[in-house]
């Protein structure tokens, strides 16, 4: 008996120093025509010579289908010889050349239109560059460069450059006034992957904001014209467990943005702002996706028409208007599910049902404003979703909202990508 355990003790110890781990002996990519073979091998954790381990190639070919140049992503696993495999990842690649054509009516009712061009895969090696030109009966332009895996598959940095003009509302206790609004800004981030799941952006932003006064009412504490320079330093934490499978989203994110401004003015303080978006995707049988974004964000409470958080149909609740208030504190919850009607090679078609529901804080109030029943806003709604399964972000939207709360509008809203 004493023998028998002796030699049942001495094979397992034999099994844990001579057993060797399965290895990689060679990684091949497929697919691409655009991409740079040693982009994705930045990207990617898996190498040959490496550890074969099934749980980190998941996490691999998850971390490449987030990425923007690739629609979808699989990989295989043959024996070669001893303990060795060969890998090959297949990827299917998006076309990342996107134009951006916009027309909307403006805030002053004008005929308003953006046009724009980026690459989201520039050069073969996931950069991102582009920029838009706007005109809604003043000019705008942006240009911006993203390059996540600059420096290592871990740093990056993302440069911007914007001078925007627009006709914005502003809000008082008596009515609201408008303004020729310009802000032209320089920023920098550098871009952080701490592993698979856990992504940070921090940086500074350097910009000028000028008001000139248009129309409606005046009030002796807000000048008539004003130009103002501010610094304003970001941090967002992205945490991320999402999957995707063509137009399909499954799991949680969670995106928290922090904001510090410092200016030197009589009538605008320094004010911190932060917001956090909560995701939560279902994939419901073959065809169905549930979609949930849950926004909460407060702000410095100062008692002013400048407030940041604003009620608008781009943002938050469609069918709402455009920017029709302004608050220093928000909660939203946009609820819809998606069904995929048709489903043809490239072609998708999706229905769409929804509910937006939305309320804030006014600009010196309390948390009960998120209570009252004027703040609060609920607009159920259809829509559409027109899908290009192989161009990146190639979803065309139109969505009916319709109000259900006090002095509810109704309205259609249009754009270019899914909502959230």
């Amino acid at each position: 008996m004493r023998k028998t355990i002796f030699i049942l003790i001495s094979q397992f110890i034999s099994l844990l120093l001579f057993s060797q781990e399965s290895s990689i002996a060679s990684l091949n990519i497929r697919g691409f025509k655009k991409t740079k073979t040693s982009f994705i091998e930045n990207v990617i954790t898996s190498h040959a010579g490496g550890v074969l381990d099934s749980v980190q190639l998941d996490k691999d070919i998850i971390r490449l289908k987030r990425l923007p140049l690739i629609s979808h992503a699989s990989y295989q696993v043959f024996y070669s010889h001893k303990n060795s495999y060969n890998v090959f990842v297949n990827i299917e690649e998006n076309f990342t050349l996107i134009p951006v054509v916009n027309v909307w009516t403006a805030t002053n009712q004008q005929f308003a239109y953006k046009i724009g061009l980026y690459d989201f895969n520039f050069l073969g090696k996931g950069l991102e560059f582009g920029g838009f030109y706007q005109n809604n009966g003043y000019d705008s332009y942006s240009i911006n460069l993203r390059a996540p895996y600059l420096f290592s598959s871990q740093w990056g940095i993302a440069i911007n450059h914007q001078n925007w003009s627009s006709e914005e509302p502003l809000y008082f206790n008596e009515g609201s006034s408008n303004y020729l609004y310009n802000n032209k800004s320089f920023e920098v981030l550098g871009l952080f992957e701490y592993n698979f799941n856990h992504k940070f952006q921090f940086g500074v932003n350097f910009f000028t904001e000028k008001y000139k006064y248009l129309t409606g009412l005046t009030s002796d504490d807000i000048p008539i014209n004003f130009e103002i320079d501010k610094i304003l330093f970001k941090l967002i934490y992205d945490l991320d467990y999402l999957d995707y499978n063509y137009q399909y989203v499954d799991g949680f994110r969670s995106l928290l943005y922090t904001q510090f401004v410092t200016t030197n003015n009589s009538f605008q303080d320094k004010f911190f702002i932060a917001w956090n978006d909560f995701f939560y995707y279902k994939q419901v049988g073959k065809k169905g996706n549930w979609a949930n974004r849950l926004r909460f964000g407060l702000s410095s409470n100062n008692d002013s028409p400048f407030a940041p958080f604003s009620v608008d149909n781009n943002l938050n609740v469609r069918g709402v208007g455009n920017i029709i208030d302004r608050g220093t504190g928000v909660i939203v919850l946009n609820t819809e599910y998606r069904h995929t009607l048709i489903q043809k090679g490239w072609f998708a078609m999706q229905s769409n049902i929804f509910v937006d529901a939305g309320t804030w804080r006014n600009p010196g109030g309390r948390l009960s404003d998120f209570t009252k029943s004027q703040n609060v806003k609920i607009y159920p709604g259809i829509g559409l979703r027109f899908i290009h399964a192989k161009i990146f972000n190639a979803v065309f939207r139109i969505d009916y909202g319709y109000g259900i709360t006090e002095n509810a509008s109704k309205g259609i809203v249009f754009g270019i990508g899914q909502y959230f």
